[in-house]
Formats: C-alpha cells, sequence, structure tokens
C-alpha cells in the first residue's frame, strides 16, 4: 500500500509539472504582449521552397543587417542584443547590437548571429537571426496566409510587416499586417475567393 501512494504522488507530481510548464510559457507571452513595446518589423521575400511550412509562416525581415567595423570579433549562432528604436515611419529600426545585455531602459531583443560578412575595402555586415521568424496559425488557415502573404510581398504597394512586441529581451510575434490590416483577418474575409 506505501508504494502505491509513492507512485500515485508521483504521477500527480508529473502531471503537475505537465501542466505548470506551458502554463507559465503562455503566461510569459502574454505579459509582453500586455506590458511590451510593440514594434513593426518590415518583412522580405524568403525561399519558397521551404520544406518545414506547414502550419505557419516564414517571415523575413528587412531590418536584419547591422554594419560592424570587427568582423573578427563576432561568430555565426553567437547571442547577441539588438537595441531597438523606430524610423520617421515608425518602423522598427536597429540603434545597436551588443554581446552585453543592455543596462538602460532601451527596448531591446536577444538574437542570434546568421552570418558575418567580411569584405576587404567594403562595409563589414553581422546579419541577425530573430526568435520571431514564424507566424504560426490554424492548420486550416496557414496556407491561404502563406499565399496572401507571398502575394503583398510581390506587390510593391502593400506594406507588409510583422507585429512584435518586446520586452525585456524577449519578443512575441503578435500578428503579421498586410497594408494596414491582420492576415487572419484578411483569410477570414477572403475565404471563399482564395479556395478557389
Amino acid at each position: 500500500m506505501n508504494q502505491n501512494k509513492w507512485i500515485t504522488l508521483g504521477f500527480i507530481l508529473m502531471v503537475a509539472v505537465q501542466l505548470v510548464v506551458p502554463a507559465s510559457m503562455i503566461y510569459n507571452a502574454e505579459a509582453i504582449i500586455a506590458k511590451g513595446t510593440e514594434y513593426k518589423f518590415i518583412t522580405t521575400p524568403i525561399d519558397p521552397t521551404d520544406p518545414f511550412r506547414g502550419k505557419y509562416i516564414t517571415l523575413s525581415y528587412r531590418e536584419n543587417r547591422f554594419q560592424i567595423y570587427n568582423p573578427e570579433e563576432w561568430a555565426v549562432n553567437e547571442i547577441i542584443f539588438v537595441t531597438l528604436t523606430t524610423d520617421e515611419n515608425g518602423y522598427a529600426k536597429i540603434s545597436s547590437v551588443s554581446k552585453e545585455m543592455p543596462m538602460d531602459q532601451q527596448d531591446y531583443v536577444k538574437a542570434k548571429v546568421s552570418n558575418v560578412t567580411k569584405m576587404e575595402n567594403e562595409d563589414n555586415y553581422l546579419t541577425i537571426s530573430y526568435p520571431f521568424d514564424r507566424y504560426y496559425m490554424e492548420e486550416s488557415k496557414a496556407s491561404d496566409a502563406e499565399r496572401l502573404y507571398l502575394e503583398s510581398l510581390r506587390d510593391t504597394n502593400l506594406i507588409t510587416y510583422g507585429l512584435v512586441n518586446i520586452k525585456a529581451g524577449e519578443a512575441v510575434l503578435k500578428d503579421v499586417m498586410i497594408d494596414g490590416k491582420s492576415i487572419k483577418e484578411i483569410v477570414l474575409n477572403n475565404r471563399d475567393t482564395l479556395n478557389k
């Protein structure tokens, strides 16, 4: 009987941990959305042959390169801290990149170095890989949303951007906007047209 109590207690503890971990992740994301600063990251075209798509849209951002003067000091996959500001149109702009977490009150996001461009007699650049490059959607709507997203990138009159909330280095991709409208709303309103 004593062994059964330990097994039951262990099972209850295991179930509790499995509920607490996802709940804390959801709570953290909701706190970032509620209290974080909102940034608009303009998107750029992506490689259309990505085989891992399905329930999400893969995003690439225009503001993902930063000029550096010491390329030998940076390494691919290195953790970096990208300090952000906004340009005159209200879109995200990189203010600085550092290996150290900023101690002032500026907004920053923790990211990775995806490439270091080192060219003799030319500018050197750091290419940044953000942690918010996938926008997940309900599976039945994801392919329509992806089609709309790719079409919007071809239309130079439309501005497509990721709406990202940032707080203390963490980021949550809240929505993808096409010409100021949520991609979820566009898919919902154009469902019949998209399925033809």
